[in-house]
């Protein structure tokens, strides 16, 4: 199989100085380390700095300092298509103090990191609507100021280019509202008063009345009740007070305000950026052992244009699926239709969720149901070409207001499952046994499980539900759906199954993969070096890297990880890990690929808006030196080796309860072994172990 990047980069001990360095000439993160010989070019810092003033071969233009052969102080950039840059550079990186220009008229000014817009800044668009206030990663993030061209203004709290926290909006015809936001929309508590002196205060949820609340007019008059959407229509129960000043004593309904008058307090959806500047490149050209500087330019420009040599090579075209399909004649073909016939029927017949609140019996281990699929069919079930079977779904109620927490729509739920094209096995059972499927889409897994499991995700799914439910970036694996399967006649076996949200269901390829516990014991992969590929997944002991985070994401990954291990150590889980998938962008090309294709700079736009923790994560990876011969988890030496990549990770493994027999485990293990490095261990301590291993892992980038 092509491996995805060069022989040195694989190596868990390998030789720093096999390694070339590279002198970034991009933009940002997400384009960096064109470079030169680490032998023939000293760091910036060696170099003396020169201005220079070029006009460049495509057309751009440059015009500032220059050192070590990369922009180094402050320049101006100007690119053909009229979006410019001025201010500070460091290695090639707007970072410090700028102003960035598009061809539209807008414009930031403000601070910038690695490319980002990052720290506080100023955002003028076209059409003269203005924020001043925090931003990360381009995006509005933290305390923030904006007016809108509709004359409306807000006040508050921004998360990832959304109104969310505490803010206060005011329209340009005199109502306001202060309170509580999520996703750019009134969500928790708040006052709103209209211009008029009417009010409402109490809650919200997605822009509307949710729960209890009070309207008050402004003659007194007050209406209490208690406000919900129900199956898409709005209602509300409660009861009428007149003001002993009332003109109008009889019962008045505040419904009209919030429906036929909801365009009264609708908040502005604001500017979307047409071209955000991470993604604008340098123009570069280099060959395999240098990179040909700006002040070159003008003496050969009918040299030939190439790219610097990355250090790693783009997969292939065609990234090699894994898993065998399930197609006819495959051992668990019935065992597959059993499974698709049953969630066909469960998923068909429930209606949709329309609360997140549900009643304890809902969570009761007994709360299960049975349904026979004889072939010929029966009322309640249709024929099928397959054996005869019996169907259990566990809690459906819970599981299908988990779908609905998740965002899971049934139909694409079912079709993704049940549809036309078949399921994939992997290769080879996990560690436990199980084994595990994969839908054609890739969204969803299919795991077989022991009875023991499943009794311990029914045990901890109350808790489960209220964590993920209090959480929206949580960490922890995502369940949709616990069933089995019973084989009728002379097979009489059962067959119990999780579906679960596949991680790596992502628009980037995953070049490589690592398993992360915090043990040492065993950590390591069984493959030889020759045989590691994309699909291989690697272990403590094989890790070569640091993940660095840019600063509020980490601080965001150490709150979750912290939350989440305390979740697990209180459900007495252990032997979970962090599954970890990195795709590495390429050193000098700003084009990023999906399955080997070129990405357009929509679709890029696109997956920026995607962000979230654990999903689509910019960020870096600095290659480690480990120790030669040593058995342990600790983090290697640094290498100064950096590469910009684009990672996927989350908790998985968490039906693993510390019963007697991993106290056995433990107690046997311990006898040969270091106690502190196996994986059986007690919860606390393997949260312990588990927070402050991965908090060496990753760590905030510099």
């Amino acid at each position: 199989m092509p491996k995805v990047w060069d022989r040195p980069f694989l190596r868990k001990h390998h030789n720093h100085h096999h390694h070339q360095k590279r002198r970034s000439l991009v933009f940002s993160t997400m384009f960096s380390n064109a470079s030169s010989n680490s032998e023939e070019t000293s760091s910036p810092e060696e170099e003396q700095t020169e201005h220079v003033e070029r006009r460049l071969p495509n057309g751009d233009f440059y015009t500032g300092e220059w050192r070590g052969g990369w922009p180094h102080g402050t320049g101006k950039y100007l690119w053909v298509d009229g979006c410019m840059y001025e201010g500070e550079w460091r290695r090639g990186r707007a970072t410090g103090r700028g102003k960035f220009l598009w061809p539209s008229g807008a414009t930031y000014e403000g601070e910038f990191s690695n490319g980002f817009m990052e720290g506080f800044g100023t955002y003028t668009s076209c059409s003269d609507d203005t924020y001043w206030g925090n931003w990360s990663q381009n995006l509005k993030h933290g305390h923030g100021k904006k007016s809108f061209p509709t004359g409306d203004y807000y006040d508050g709290e921004w998360v990832y280019g959304f109104q969310e926290g505490y803010g206060k909006y005011v329209w340009k015809n005199g109502n306001d509202y202060s309170g509580e936001w999520k996703a750019g929309a009134f969500h928790g508590q708040g006052l709103l008063v209209w211009a008029n002196g009417n009010r409402y205060e109490g809650g919200w949820k997605d822009g509307l009345p949710n729960g209890n609340g009070t309207f008050k007019w402004a003659d007194g008059s007050t209406y209490v009740g208690c406000w919900s959407m129900e199956n898409g229509v709005f209602q509300q129960q409660g009861a009428y007070y007149p003001s002993a000043d009332s003109s109008l004593p009889t019962t008045r309904d505040p419904e009209s305000y919030f429906t036929t008058g909801r365009s009264e307090f609708e908040v502005c959806p604001g500017d979307v950026l047409s071209v955000m500047p991470s993604s604008k490149k340098l123009w570069t050209r280099g060959h395999s052992k240098s990179v040909i500087s700006f002040a070159n330019f003008d003496d050969d420009l009918d040299a030939e244009v190439c790219p610097v040599t990355p250090m790693m090579r783009w997969p292939p075209s065609e990234i090699k699926r894994q898993g065998e399909t399930i197609s006819k004649g495959h051992r668990n073909y019935e065992l597959m239709l059993n499974l698709q016939l049953g969630i066909r029927h469960a998923v068909g017949k429930q209606s949709a969720a329309t609360s997140l609140d549900l009643k304890p019996s809902a969570f009761d281990p007994k709360e299960k149901f049975w349904t026979r699929f004889p072939p010929e069919g029966s009322k309640r079930t249709p024929p099928h070409q397959s054996i005869e079977f019996r169907w259990k779904d566990y809690c459906p109620m819970v599981f299908r207001t988990l779908r609905k927490l998740f965002k899971v729509d049934p139909g694409d739920y079912m079709l993704s499952i049940c549809g036309n094209e078949a399921l994939r096995e992997l290769s080879s059972p996990g560690k436990s046994g199980s084994f595990f499927y994969l839908t054609n889409d890739d969204k969803y897994m299919i795991k077989t499980m022991k009875k023991s499991e499943v009794k311990v995700l029914l045990k901890m799914l109350p808790a489960y539900y209220n964590h993920v439910r209090a959480f929206e970036n949580t960490l922890v694996t995502k369940f949709f759906s616990l069933h089995c399967v019973k084989l009728v006649g002379a097979t009489q076996r059962k067959v119990r199954f999780v579906i679960m949200g596949n991680l790596f269901c992502c628009e980037y390829p995953i070049h490589r993969r690592f398993d992360l516990k915090g043990s040492s014991h065993g950590r390591t992969t069984d493959k030889p070096e020759t045989e590691i590929d994309e699909t291989t997944t690697l272990k403590d002991l094989d890790l070569n890297f640091i993940f660095r985070l840019q600063k509020s994401w980490f601080q965001e990954f150490f709150r979750q990880v912290e939350r989440d291990s305390d979740f697990l150590e209180q459900e007495r889980i252990m032997d979970y890990s962090l599954l970890v998938g990195v795709h590495f962008l390429p050193d000098n090309d700003t084009e990023k690929r999906s399955n080997g294709a070129p990405l357009s700079e929509d679709s890029d736009l696109t997956r920026w808006s995607t962000i979230k923790l654990g999903v689509n994560m910019p960020a870096k990876v600095e290659e480690i030196v480990r120790r030669a011969g040593t058995e342990s988890p600790l983090i290697g030496e640094p290498a100064g080796e950096f590469h910009d990549v684009i990672l996927y990770f989350g908790i998985i493994d968490i039906l693993q309860d510390y019963d007697i027999s991993k106290k056995l485990e433990h107690a046997y293990k311990s006898m040969q072994y270091d106690p502190t490095s196996i994986s059986a261990v007690d919860p606390k301590l393997y949260s312990k172990r588990f927070c402050e291993f991965i908090f060496r892992v990753f760590t905030e980038e510099v």
